[in-house]
């Protein structure tokens, strides 16, 4: 079992993102999350960060899955990533403050610019996936890139 987990709140065509205060990625945009607590699995620990960073209550996934790598020491490491989606009319204003960063509704389209350098290094690569197909999904990266598995 992974630490942590990456949730993204779909609204339309625009991402609920994060802009981190803090590290690990400090200053880049990111869904939001954080630690699964002990006797939590990751799919509670998913919907509880969510509302702890947004206040957004959401139900269930409309996609998801792990992305998995080698840490430092050749030991594999991951994270539980998420898809959720509120009704088009939901209304959330932003930009705002909160003590994790600055959370702004991101274009879809901006997200995956390949040019966007301001994106979490591995997001644009899986998120495509998490947003066209509904499901659970397995993702590798290693060597930069992310394998579909």
């Amino acid at each position: 079992m992974f630490k942590y987990t990456v949730c993204f709140v779909k609204r339309k065509d625009r991402i609920l993102m994060l802009n981190r205060e803090k590290a690990p990625i400090m200053g880049v945009w990111n869904g939001v999350g954080g630690k699964v607590e002990e006797n939590e699995s990751p799919d509670q620990g998913a919907l509880r960060e969510v509302f702890e960073e947004t206040g957004i209550k959401v139900e269930t996934f409309f996609s998801k899955g792990t992305v998995t790598w080698e840490d430092h020491n050749g030991e594999l490491d991951g994270i539980y990533v998420y898809l959720y989606e509120v009704d088009e009319h939901f209304t959330y204003e932003t930009p705002l403050k909160t003590r994790e960063g600055i959370l702004e509704w991101k274009s879809i389209d901006w997200i995956l610019h390949p040019k966007n350098l301001g994106i979490a290094e591995m997001v644009a690569q899986y998120l495509s996936v998490l947003l066209t197909e509904k499901g659970i999904h397995s993702f590798t990266y290693k060597g930069g890139h992310i394998i579909i598995s």
